[in-house]
């Protein structure tokens, strides 16, 4: 799946102006009110965005991994809130439906998700199973044609404005191999959202927990129709997903190298520019070649996604995932705390981009797989192969 060269071409620079004359000048808006202005989120559908990763067959564009990391890189250069209107709609919200849904659930749900006339978002963490995924607590009980859902889950993109949940409930034994994928639309009775997170940064994102008290979701809910697949469909879509989030590192990361550059350019000190002493040019320069290498890595990594089978888990290419990911959200923290050093004080204050950045950036490291669990998969995949 791809977008053919010549409009692709078209595309991307027609992001590359939207993320430069609307998104870049609503940051502040967005800092001051913590929320994406409408008329913004309008012109994200009239553009397409929400329907980037999705099939043209579903009325969206179908962009390849490839395609997509090159638009993430460029939405990776402003603020976080900005993609995640629609960026984990078509991310990990929809993915598991289009890589291991049924026929049926593909046709009723992904035209709406490209349309944007629904919001999906994604459920898998609770209060006390995050980094070990597999030990959630969600029960789903088969009662007739139907399953009774009783869980909380936590820290859930998009939730305040989520139509349907891909979320994760087992519906088995004790481990991975009893966790089913859900459709779980948002007007079932008894889901309840808690109050919006207050978070240390990316404001303008919208998180929160996500109650389920005695839900009952169809059978036929199931994605794939299959029970007990729910933990592999979620591994499939999040090696998607921290493909694209190094991308989103590796753009946010040269923005603030823009800003820092552009700073250096202009304050004074000692009777000149401070970007004349050598000590801010090596600054500059341990960023710019670990963004580089970061980048060149996350290419790479998605050229060979693309050319997998689709669909189909490859332990080597999801280690080599899991080697952008800790690459290139640890290289964007170094960034980010070196632009900051080079504002000096300027840099510690809210009127500058590279404070929020600072702040916007912690969270990668965290979310889809901490730093920690790439390493731990890592490792694991290299002493399996021979």
């Amino acid at each position: 799946m791809a977008l053919d060269h010549e409009s692709f071409d078209i595309l991307l620079p027609a992001i590359q102006r939207f993320v430069r004359e609307r998104l870049v000048p609503a940051e502040n808006y967005l800092e001051e009110h913590d929320e994406v202005p409408v008329d913004i989120i309008d012109d994200m559908r009239e553009m397409g965005l929400f329907g980037l990763t999705v099939p043209e067959e579903y009325g969206g564009i179908g962009l390849s991994v490839s395609q997509e990391i090159l638009v993430n890189y460029e939405l990776g250069r402003t603020a976080s809130a900005f993609r995640s209107v629609f960026g984990t709609n078509i991310g990990i919200g929809s993915q598991g439906i289009l890589m291991d849904g049924t026929s049926e659930q593909k046709a009723a749900y992904l035209p709406k998700v490209a349309s944007g006339e629904l919001i999906m978002s994604f459920a898998l963490t609770e209060p006390a199973a995050g980094t070990d995924a597999a030990s959630l607590k969600t029960k789903a009980d088969l009662e007739g044609d139907y399953y009774t859902l009783n869980g909380t889950k936590r820290f859930i993109t998009n939730a305040p404005r989520a139509g349907a949940f891909t979320l994760m409930a087992r519906t088995g034994g004790p481990g991975a191999d009893g966790i089913s994928a859900f459709i779980v639309p948002s007007s079932l009775p008894g889901l309840i959202l808690g109050k919006i997170d207050k978070k240390m940064g990316q404001r303008g994102t919208k998180t929160c927990d996500v109650i389920l008290e005695n839900v009952r979701v169809p059978a036929e809910n199931i994605i794939g129709g299959v029970p007990g697949q729910g933990f592999k469909t979620a591994m499939k879509v999040l090696d998607r997903g921290r493909l694209n989030i190094s991308a989103v590192s590796c753009g946010l990361a040269s923005r603030i190298i823009d800003e820092s550059r552009r700073y250096a350019r202009d304050r004074k000190q000692f009777g000149k520019a401070i970007g004349e002493f050598q000590l801010i040019q090596a600054m500059l320069a341990d960023s710019q070649a670990e963004l580089l290498a970061g980048w060149s890595l996350v290419k790479d990594v998605a050229q060979r996604f693309d050319g997998k089978p689709p669909h189909v888990s490859d332990p080597d290419i999801s280690m080599r995932v899991s080697c952008a990911k800790l690459f290139a959200t640890e290289m964007v923290g170094r960034v980010a705390d070196r632009g900051v050093q080079i504002h000096g004080g300027a840099g510690y204050m809210n009127e500058y981009p590279v404070e929020r950045f600072y702040r916007d950036a912690r969270l990668l490291r965290l979310y889809e797989g901490t730093t920690q669990v790439q390493q731990l998969i890592i490792g694991r995949e290299l002493l399996r192969q021979d």
